[in-house]
């Protein structure tokens, strides 16, 4: 069900909130949060579906609040307001903000009222986040912020930009997409033979957050030289495409080139294939929601493990073993 409400108040919403679930009961209790998306009027369906095949595993209240920066001077402030409910809103129900004028200049205003009491609040910003995402007027009311550096102008500069910036709580979706390679990377070093790594090398796309956070990860957990390299990969071929880890007795190489398939190569073993899936918006929203306390391992990766990482480089530059009289 879709009710809409137009040039209406959070007053208004909270009211037909109300009524709704008086009348045809179709707004359940038992809301285990509220997702507040900040998003642009145009762009907001995408993450709505995303919340709403996520709520299936976290009931939840969405609001939705959706702004226009490029209008805001010209047009008169105006809140139209739209509720879905029931099989137009999965297991959670979606409350639309679309703010126009001066009605988009405070966002915390728009959702204080519609905060559902006594449950935490998860922020996500799907397109450009804010300068300073825990200090900004959503930030600031959620105890977890979820940004995508993917859908930055500079996702690499917004990752450093990040570093910075960092505040407990604070996550993004490109640390986010790391978790299958985490998860297998770390697999393949829990057999023997257990030697160190003493060497590692990480290839993706040239904007690639996730290849930066992937680098700065495994530099950070092992201690050793990391080199982020930009593949030479066709032209669409996006995210990360590969790692070659160094040990005395041999390489470890985890390449997909293309899809969702990697081949995993080891010394003296069979080569195998390996399902590393790209994330959808859903799986990665899923997954933040799961843990609503600070995510310590991004903490240290974002404001440890990534400054002592260089630069992308040329795949040109490799990384080899050193000799046996170095560390």
């Amino acid at each position: 069900m879709i009710v809409d409400l137009p040039n209406t108040s959070t007053a208004g919403i909270s009211k037909a909130l109300v009524k709704i679930r008086e009348e045809g009961g179709a707004v359940a209790l038992g809301r285990v949060l509220t997702l507040v998306i900040s998003t642009e009027i145009g762009h907001e369906e995408e993450a709505i579906e995303a919340a709403n095949d996520a709520s299936r595993e976290h009931p939840m209240r969405v609001i939705v609040v959706a702004h226009d920066d490029a209008s805001r001077a010209e047009t008169e402030a105006r809140i139209d307001g739209q509720i879905r409910v029931g099989g137009d809103a999965g297991a959670s129900e979606v409350v639309l903000l679309r703010a126009f004028g001066g009605a988009a200049t405070d966002e915390e205003s728009l959702v204080t009222g519609l905060l559902l009491p006594d449950a935490p609040v998860v922020a996500w910003w799907p397109g450009l986040a804010p300068e300073i995402v825990s200090d900004s007027p959503i930030g600031r009311i959620a105890q977890r912020r979820i940004t995508d550096s993917s859908t930055q102008p500079s996702p690499l500069e917004f990752l450093r930009h990040l570093s910075s910036t960092y505040t407990p709580g604070d996550t993004d979706f490109a640390w986010t997409r790391l978790t299958l390679w985490r998860a297998q990377l770390a697999a393949v070093l829990d057999q023997p033979p257990y030697e160190p790594v003493i060497g590692v090398e990480v290839q993706g796309a040239e904007d690639s957050p996730s290849t930066a956070l992937l680098a700065a990860w495994l530099g950070l957990q092992l201690d050793v030289p990391v080199s982020h390299e930009v593949s030479t990969r066709a032209t669409g071929s996006s995210g990360i495409h590969g790692v070659r880890m160094v040990r005395r007795s041999g390489i470890i190489e985890l390449d997909r080139p293309e899809g969702n398939l990697a081949t995993l190569v080891q010394p003296g073993q069979p080569t195998h294939d390996v399902s590393l899936p790209r994330r959808s918006l859903r799986d990665c929203l899923a997954e933040e929601l799961r843990r609503l306390d600070p995510d310590d391992l991004y903490g240290d990766v974002i404001r440890r493990g990534l400054p002592r990482l260089q630069g992308p480089v040329g795949i040109d530059a490799t990384v080899t073993a050193p000799s046996k009289g170095q560390a």
